[in-house]
């Protein structure tokens, strides 16, 4: 692919845990890549032949520099609902196709089907990019493994015991970087218009058996404490909206005794198999242990 050929892809969400690896997989495959930033200092967090533009969800006007002569744009919505469907309109107004960051919330799987105001809003711009005659590819990963970092990996660091809820909940991590790679074929390869893809890791497993997969990672039993559900409220007051508590709560109680929903589209899509909860742990161990 010559780049000069090649209009680039606008990524939103560019620093973030998909968006970083998405920029990295664009620019492998030889493809121009602009970055939406809030700020211009995130540009010392990218490559240096990303163009970073500044730009904001909540104000649709400021990203028009970002999208002229775009071919394509990730989006992930990082904003408040209101300003969604004007977003939307200048996409289709600049670009040929959209890869959207969703979620699960049409798999017929218990722990997707929980009240959640986070896909009301993702069905909510699915419903508004079908609306044009953008290409649009829609990306649904189920729970990221990343998510451990940011729940486990302090106890963990500190050398405690994991305390979390619902230990016997079954879910399916997914590898960021798989995601970031399915997501940046859709933007462009050919052959994904229309494309609506579930993403999974391969297993089902326990939270229990997960935190037990990062212990051996680290090489040490990482032990897993039993919390109530009004414990992990208290715990996450302030820290997170009291409804994202709730629906996850509900979504784990819902996954007690559930195998989690496995898809086979990560290697479909990519042609190699995705990666196992037991290798994202390997690659990320050093950071369980930072600041030990």
């Amino acid at each position: 692919m010559n780049p000069t050929d090649t209009p680039p892809v606008l990524v939103t969400g560019a620093t973030g845990r998909v968006g970083r690896h998405v920029v990295d997989r664009l620019l492998d495959a030889g493809v121009p890549v602009r970055a939406l930033t809030h700020r211009s200092a995130a540009a010392a967090t990218l490559p240096a032949n990303v163009d970073v533009v500044t730009g904001d969800l909540t104000v649709p006007e400021s990203l028009e520099p970002a999208l002229k002569g775009a071919g394509a744009v990730f989006l992930v919505w990082t904003a408040p609902p209101r300003t969604a469907a004007a977003v939307v309109e200048r996409l289709a107004a600049h670009v040929r196709r959209v890869v959207f960051l969703s979620s699960p919330h049409r798999t017929p799987h218990p722990f997707f089907q929980q009240p959640n105001a986070m896909a009301e809003l993702h069905a909510d711009i699915e419903r508004l990019i079908a609306a044009t005659a953008m290409e649009r590819t829609i990306i649904r990963p189920g729970m990221l493994a990343s998510n451990a970092l940011a729940w486990w990996a302090p106890a963990i660091r500190a050398g405690e015991v994991v305390r979390w809820p619902y230990g016997a909940a079954e879910t399916a991590p997914v590898d960021d970087r798989d995601v970031a790679a399915v997501a940046a074929l859709t933007l462009y390869g050919e052959g994904h218009a229309g494309g609506d893809y579930v993403l999974t890791g391969p297993q089902s497993l326990t939270q229990t058996a997960q935190a037990e997969l990062i212990g051996d990672a680290l090489g040490r039993r990482i032990a897993f404490e039993e919390m109530t559900p009004d414990e992990f409220r208290s715990l996450s007051k302030g820290a997170a909206p009291s409804s994202v508590v709730d629906m996850l709560l509900a979504a784990w109680k819902a996954a007690v005794g559930q195998p989690a929903y496995v898809t086979t589209t990560v290697a479909a899509l990519l042609g190699t198999a995705p990666r196992t909860l037991r290798q994202w742990a390997a690659d990320h161990a050093a950071e369980f242990t930072k600041g030990v």
